[in-house]
């Protein structure tokens, strides 16, 4: 096989494996350690503190869990402290039981999530991994004091070899740094933030309903990203709204509230369904809808309703309040209506007549679009993929 044949079979082969990758790199944390109850505490408080979804949209990662009991130790500490000393679990790396017992030198450190995202004074959200005879292995803090003990390697729970380990350690990891008190957010008037902008309308069927007003300030201080109609569109929604059994009126204002925090950086990149207040009030309901992003527009597609982000009201972690276009309709009380079949395909004789008929005219199809599915593949797995081809139709011209 000339030297030409062999480079395009590597090419090939190489590219065929990254697209493999590319399309198949998928995992949930909250699911992978649902299916273990020894770790339900530990996946509470990932979920509680937001870092399962930092998790999740992570490429490479190690989480080091820890069970219920050894759980128990972070009881007296304040949820952004927890989130401190769990962030200190998470590494920025992939560590499989295989590595772990082969690491050079028996010793390495890794970054942790509290050293990666700045929270971390100086080195001190590294972790120590060291490998003893026997095939012991420890993780301990770079700032652990002299008296901590190390948390001992106990089992792998999972693995997605280099996208993400999940390991079973002894003991939470002890951290004078993680442990620090955090200072509780600046206190938010909620109501006089919306009334500031755009959502003086909105903020007003928020106070006059007790539930929700209680449900939402209790939200955000934990993690909190509130969507609100513009004045014009609550304006124009009103007279759907006062036909509203009292129990759906508070279904749908708990609709805008998303119990997790979202920059508008992250609302630009990432698509996918979210939950809200209202799930969690009607155990039988779903009320989530799916946040899209196309270039710098975010939409909120209900099924009934695309509304689309216009503005950012307030941005401050862990609260975010994001103006947006409509009053979101959820298809748990609305009727959803689907899209119109498409037309069919012109023959072949009147394609270029209809073709040359076509106008400039827009599509403003409303408030009602239709469900979209599963969502196109990403840019670079299109790319990966066309280029497995590419590469094995030259190998076989070339046989």
């Amino acid at each position: 096989m000339t030297a030409a044949r062999l480079w395009v079979v590597a090419v090939a082969v190489a590219v065929a494996v990254m697209a493999a990758a590319v399309e198949g790199k998928s995992y949930n944390i909250t699911k992978i350690l649902a299916a273990h109850p020894e770790f339900s505490k530990f996946n509470e408080m990932l979920s509680k503190t937001r870092l399962a979804y930092d998790i999740n949209r992570r490429q490479t990662i190690t989480v080091l869990a820890v069970d219920n009991s050894a759980m128990a130790s972070l009881d007296h500490f304040t949820l952004p402290t927890i989130r401190h000393i769990l962030s200190l679990h998470i590494l920025v790396d992939y560590y499989g039981s295989k590595k772990l017992h082969a690491l050079s030198h028996g010793a390495t450190a890794s970054s942790s999530m509290f050293q990666a995202t700045g929270s971390a004074p100086g080195t001190t959200g590294y972790v120590n991994i060291t490998s003893h005879k026997g095939g012991k292995i420890d993780f301990i803090s770079e700032d652990a004091d002299e008296s901590a003990k190390p948390s001992r390697y106990v089992k792998s729970v999972k693995e997605i070899p280099y996208d993400i380990s999940v390991l079973q350690v002894s003991s939470v990891l002890s951290s004078s740094e993680a442990e620090a008190p955090v200072p509780p957010p600046a206190p938010v008037n909620l109501t006089e933030l919306l009334s500031k902008k755009y959502c003086k309308s909105f903020a007003g069927l928020l106070a006059a309903n007790a539930d929700v007003f209680r449900a939402v300030n209790e939200t955000k201080d934990n993690g909190l990203t509130l969507f609100c109609p513009v004045d014009a569109a609550v304006a124009a929604f009103m007279p759907s709204y006062k036909n509203l059994t009292a129990k759906a009126k508070t279904a749908i204002l708990l609709y805008h509230a998303v119990p997790d925090y979202f920059s508008l950086q992250l609302l630009k990149s990432n698509n996918g369904m979210v939950t809200t207040l209202a799930t969690a009030s009607e155990s039988k309901k779903d009320y989530s809808y799916d946040v899209q992003n196309k270039g710098e527009t975010v939409t909120l597609d209900t099924r009934v309703v695309n509304s689309a982000v216009t503005a950012t009201v307030g941005d401050a972690e862990p609260l975010a309040v994001y103006a947006v276009t409509k009053f979101l309709k959820p298809k748990e009380l609305y009727k959803v209506v689907e899209a119109p079949a498409p037309a069919p395909e012109p023959s072949k004789k009147h394609k270029s007549a209809a073709d040359d008929s076509s106008d400039d005219s827009s599509d403003d199809s409303g408030d009602v679009k239709a469900h979209k599915g599963a969502a196109a593949p990403a840019p670079l797995a299109r790319w990966v993929t066309a280029a497995a081809a590419a590469a094995v139709a030259a190998l076989m011209l070339m046989a």
